[in-house]
């Protein structure tokens, strides 16, 4: 997920997710195209109860059961669509987006990134963080650290609500530093 500048506009998918919708018959017993023909008979209006259903009917785990539905929504956005739709007009973010995909990425192969249409979530057994292009100039980066105090740079969750439990903002790549990868390494290993 990834976005790089490219005549196109599009960004190549991210390795990660690939591996996931390549792994899918084998961990869920479908492939992706015959997960998206079921989820368009039930037509559910909300993604959580594509989710729930797919969960409880089906027995997938939380982590495909979100990504099934996300890729199964009726415009058939790509993954790399939600994401490059989340950068229109913030393309000043991309470079900070980019490190933060790069960081998660390389905490292990159990790391799930799921492009959603304003947010990137990114999940191991349970989500862990999101990614939001808040402002033209700022990236709000929600996580979940349950028990964590908060302090000026590590908010409470704000926006985010229950999703996270703390919400860092980033204006530049400069304040990726040694605390907020620590800090990131924290909610991974939370989400276990």
């Amino acid at each position: 997920m990834y976005i790089g500048m490219y005549k196109m506009g599009k960004i190549n998918m991210d390795k990660a997710l690939q591996t996931m919708i390549d792994n899918m018959p084998e961990k869920t017993g479908k492939s992706l195209g015959e997960w998206i023909v079921i989820l368009k008979e039930k037509a559910f209006e909300k993604h959580s109860l594509g989710v729930k259903y797919l969960k409880e009917e089906h027995g997938v785990t939380h982590g495909f059961a979100n990504t099934i539905v996300t890729l199964s929504k009726e415009n058939n956005d790509t993954p790399d669509d939600l994401v490059v739709n989340q950068y229109q007009g913030k393309e000043g973010l991309i470079p900070i987006y980019n490190a933060l995909i790069a960081i998660v990425s390389a905490f292990g192969d159990d790391v799930t990134i799921t492009p959603k249409k304003s947010t990137v979530s990114i999940i191991r057994k349970r989500q862990f963080t999101l990614i939001k292009p808040a402002t033209k100039t700022r990236i709000d980066l929600g996580l979940k650290i349950k028990d964590k105090p908060t302090t000026d740079r590590l908010e409470n969750s704000g926006p985010f609500g229950t999703m996270c439990t703390h919400r860092v903002k980033i204006s530049g790549v400069d304040e990726i530093d040694d605390e907020l990868k620590v800090w990131l390494k924290e909610a991974y290993i939370k989400a276990e």
